[in-house]
């Protein structure tokens, strides 16, 4: 796998830090998570990775955190600026000990500005980012995509980028360095076309009006019989043309000449849509180029011929998962179940660990490992 051999430490955070960890573990590293003493069941990113948990409060937690530090090649750091550099755990410490050491800090804002300290969540990050504003249908509020955009996407996804970027440029150097992954920033730069795009005839309008953010009735989603919907994104003229055919509506025009022809036409379109079932219309444009595709319930998405041809979705602890991409041909990343057998224990003896010192650790409060981990 890609990134075989590479070990990783990730103090445990919210989903941002975790995808990031599941990433690179999908792709082939060892994932190890710090987490709290305490159990934490808010992680649903967890498969394929090893756990402990040290009671980083106490210095010597602490110290075993940093021992452990410095037999690895990344640190995932989800908190805040400075809450690292409180404990004794901060990259002016652990890069000088481990100069290979990829120290990657995920944060909201950034490790320095006016809101590098501040709390947020991926709506706040969205709207300092300026991408919230463009999320706005006609007359509706700026609406973000649940969290996925600045947590996952700007978050997770860009700082794993920056890890494997990194990993990549020390096969030159020898040299580690530290990412300033920020998911305000991230979320931005994922959004990069549409920032760009506006001196494009398709903006201009006020927020809901133009071609992508609803203001087409040729790009949007309509209600069917059984109350589902479909997808239609027929913006090229070749396939307008099969859509109007196909959809029972051989006078529509694409492009109307004011608002009240725009209406007239979405409404034409909503009542043809809703003379038949999801099921019939996909039947009637399964075949045809016409950028017009069901929207598929979450819960049935395995069951959709193309997912199924693919093996996009796979059953992982009672749930439906997303399969890694993209694909690679030689090595392609994989789901992995928790580890029958956590290899954090392994972990503490390369460390120079040894039964008697582990056990002590534990006593203390210190460390808590599973029942499978402690098996020494």
């Amino acid at each position: 796998m890609p990134l075989k051999d590479i070990l990783v430490m990730e103090f445990v955070g919210l989903a941002p830090g975790p995808f990031c960890g599941k990433i690179l573990a999908d792709f082939g590293a060892f994932v190890l998570r710090v987490d709290k003493v305490s159990e934490n069941n808010f992680d649903v990113l967890n498969n394929g990775k090893s756990t402990l948990r040290i009671n980083i409060k106490k210095p010597t937690g602490r110290e075993l955190a940093r021992k452990i530090v410095q037999t690895h090649d990344v640190l995932i750091d989800p908190f805040r600026p400075g809450v690292m550099e409180n404990i004794g755990l901060g990259p002016d410490i652990l890069c000088k000990e481990n100069p290979r050491l990829i120290y990657a800090r995920l944060t909201g804002f950034g490790q320095y500005g006016s809101l590098a300290k501040r709390a947020g969540h991926d709506i706040n990050y969205l709207a300092i980012s300026g991408v919230l504003s463009m999320l706005q249908s006609q007359n509706n509020k700026p609406t973000p995509p649940i969290n996925i955009l600045a947590d996952f996407a700007g978050g997770g996804l860009i700082c794993a980028l920056g890890i494997c970027l990194a990993i990549l440029e020390r096969h030159r150097s020898g040299c580690g360095q530290i990412i300033d992954s920020s998911m305000c920033e991230g979320a931005a730069y994922i959004s990069s076309w549409l920032f760009l795009s506006r001196s494009l005839p398709i903006w201009g309008k006020n927020s809901g009006r133009n071609l992508l953010d609803g203001g087409a009735f040729f790009y949007d989603t309509y209600p069917t019989k059984d109350g589902k919907y479909m997808s239609v994104a027929a913006l090229e003229p070749q396939f307008f043309e099969n859509f109007k055919h196909n959809l029972g509506l051989p006078n529509l025009s694409q492009f109307t000449k004011n608002e009240y022809e725009n209406k007239k036409a979405r409404k034409a379109v909503t009542d043809a849509f809703l003379k038949k079932t999801q099921t019939e219309w996909s039947d009637i444009f399964e075949n045809v180029d016409a950028c017009v595709f069901p929207v598929i319930e979450w819960q049935k998405v395995g069951n959709h011929s193309h997912n199924k041809q693919r093996q996009s979705f796979q059953k992982l602890n009672n749930a439906l998962a997303p399969v890694p991409s993209p694909l690679l041909s030689r090595t392609p990343g994989s789901l992995k179940r928790i580890y029958k057998h956590n290899n954090a224990a392994q972990i503490l003896k390369n460390i120079g660990l040894s039964p008697r010192d582990i056990k002590n650790f534990i006593e203390s409060g210190d460390l808590l490992l599973s029942t499978s981990s402690a098996k020494m």
